[in-house]
């Protein structure tokens, strides 16, 4: 039986009220007949899914409105800063790293969990100052938020999602605290820091297509 997972008795199995009666009305023991494992999920995970619920909404209410705007005829796409190729491919690494880092958090192995950790925290915030840079870029081209539509929607839409990957860079770093420095087991909070963190990488493949190719 796997840790975490709490056992399912089907009718009939024997158990502790006797043949052919079930222990309970849903769950046996470890070691009845006929038991089936059920996997727990945590409140982390739910809660996540939820953030991730809410950020679709919201992304989804700016999508609509973008599509709407485009279409009239003052629209102009702006320049595309070279640097947001760069800052693609580090959230994609960070995103790598993450990975690497569930594994190793789900075998126990701490040292490669923080190391991995660690990792996609530094990748996350060089994304964000990746971002910084692009701003900066814009604004010394005479490219403001008030310039025209596009421009608008550009720092709409790419601060917001800068708001919520820093979320998730503080919640990295609260994850590598606690393996780094309590030595505590965070194979539930790796989980779904998971989750989240590859969410916010395709919401930013998203946004970066929307805004120069279609």
């Amino acid at each position: 039986m796997l840790p975490g997972t709490r056992m399912l008795e089907r009718p009939g199995a024997g158990g502790p009220a006797g043949p052919g009666r079930t222990g309970g009305p849903f769950f046996g023991r470890p070691g009845d007949s006929g038991a089936v494992p059920l996997p727990e999920i945590s409140p982390g995970r739910i809660g996540v899914w939820l953030i991730v619920g809410a950020v679709v909404v919201l992304f989804a209410a700016f999508t609509s409105t973008y599509v709407s705007r485009r279409v009239e005829p003052d629209w102009q796409t702006g320049p595309l800063p070279a640097i947001l190729w760069v800052n693609t491919i580090v959230l994609l690494a960070s995103s790598a790293a993450l990975e690497w880092a569930r594994r190793g958090s789900a075998r126990g192995a701490d040292v490669v969990a923080r190391t991995a950790l660690g990792l996609t925290t530094l990748l996350g915030a060089a994304f964000l100052a990746g971002q910084v840079t692009a701003w900066r870029q814009l604004v010394g081209a005479g490219v403001y938020l008030a310039s025209n539509p596009h421009a608008g929607f550009f720092y709409l839409l790419t601060g917001t999602h800068a708001v919520h990957l820093a979320g998730g860079v503080g919640a990295l770093a609260y994850a590598w605290w606690k393996v780094r420095i309590l030595a505590a087991n965070a194979d539930a909070m790796v989980g779904a820091l998971a989750i989240y963190w590859h969410f916010v990488d395709v919401l930013w493949l998203y946004v970066f297509a929307i805004l120069f190719w279609f």
